[in-house]
């Protein structure tokens, strides 16, 4: 199973991921550009901006219907 397969397979169950969940999760370092993989291949990807403790961070999900 790719890269791309895991972190949709993760967003589809609903849930969010952000780029150290991928790391721990997935042994992935570069998350943002698996999320451009998958939004050129047509899925509906949500993206936002989280700050928290004085650290942003991008946090992706699916878009609901």
């Amino acid at each position: 199973m790719s890269q791309c397969e895991r972190r949709l397979i993760h967003l589809q169950s609903g849930k969010t991921i952000n780029p150290l969940q991928a790391l721990n999760l997935y042994g992935c370092f570069r998350l943002g550009a698996r999320i451009y993989d998958l939004k050129q291949a047509g899925f509906d990807i949500d993206s936002r901006l989280v700050h928290e403790n004085g650290v942003q961070y991008a946090e992706y999900s699916m878009r609901g219907d």
